[in-house]
């Protein structure tokens, strides 16, 4: 399968089986999100990794778009590791490392036949809270992980990919 075969294959997943995702492949996914590309390699990314009966209920209690995963991954910039451009003030790195962190997770997980969904969907101030997150730790994205249900398709909306001259201006 080549990597675009693999980025087409991959879709959000939001009805999971409860199946444990296998620390094999846990670690695999893992690793890549740790060799991702950060500005200035940074790596102000921190991952934490819900497994556990409580921290499962905790993260239920505050995203209500975990679906019955085995594992979520929480995906966090730490503020005081962010670069910040020196000549555009305000903008720095924090997102989009972590971006590159979560889809390199996702596509991993692919490769390694675990589903998942990029969750956006939350307020981060009860995700830091409930976590009981540092103050300098920032939520960014959610994964839920582990194994679709049998009857779980992509949406519609999956196929439906822009024209490349709607996104793509060459010059």
């Amino acid at each position: 399968m080549t990597f675009t075969d693999l980025a087409r294959a991959r879709f959000s997943v939001r009805k999971f089986d409860g199946r444990p995702v296998p620390k094999k492949k846990l670690n695999a996914i893992l690793e890549a999100g740790r060799v991702a590309p950060t500005a200035k390699n940074n790596q102000p990314q921190k991952v934490y990794v819900l497994q556990s009966r409580e921290a499962l209920e905790k993260i239920n209690g505050v995203c209500k778009c975990i679906y019955g995963a085995s594992t979520v991954l929480v995906v966090c910039y730490d503020s005081s590791l962010i670069w910040k451009n020196p000549i555009d003030e305000g903008v720095d790195s924090g997102r989009i490392d972590t971006s590159i962190v979560l889809t390199h997770m996702m596509l991993e997980a692919q490769n390694q036949g675990v589903n998942s969904c990029w969750v956006c969907f939350f307020n981060a101030k009860e995700v830091s809270e409930a976590l009981n997150l540092p103050e300098n730790i920032v939520p960014v994205s959610i994964m839920p992980l582990g194994f679709a249900c049998e009857d779980v398709v992509p949406t519609p909306l999956h196929s439906q990919i822009r024209p490349e001259e709607e996104t793509v201006i060459r010059m």
